[in-house]
């Protein structure tokens, strides 16, 4: 770990030079798992979404039938 003390650094710079390891590069696999998980979440509230509104529009149904 290098840490590095002086006035002429700016912060970003600082960060940089404390941290043990600095990469640019972007994992595709990790990307494509989060994208995936994303859309599953999604496709749950868009069901829970749909089914509480059916289920409105049921009881609301029930209700005027009777």
């Amino acid at each position: 770990m290098n840490i590095i003390i002086g006035s002429n650094l700016n912060h970003e710079e600082k960060i940089i030079s404390s941290t043990e390891h600095v990469s640019n590069r972007v994992d595709l696999n990790d990307l494509m798992r989060k994208v995936k998980e994303e859309e599953k979440k999604s496709k749950r509230q868009n069901i829970a979404i749909s089914a509480a509104a059916v289920s409105a529009v049921a009881v609301f149904g029930i209700i005027l039938t009777l």
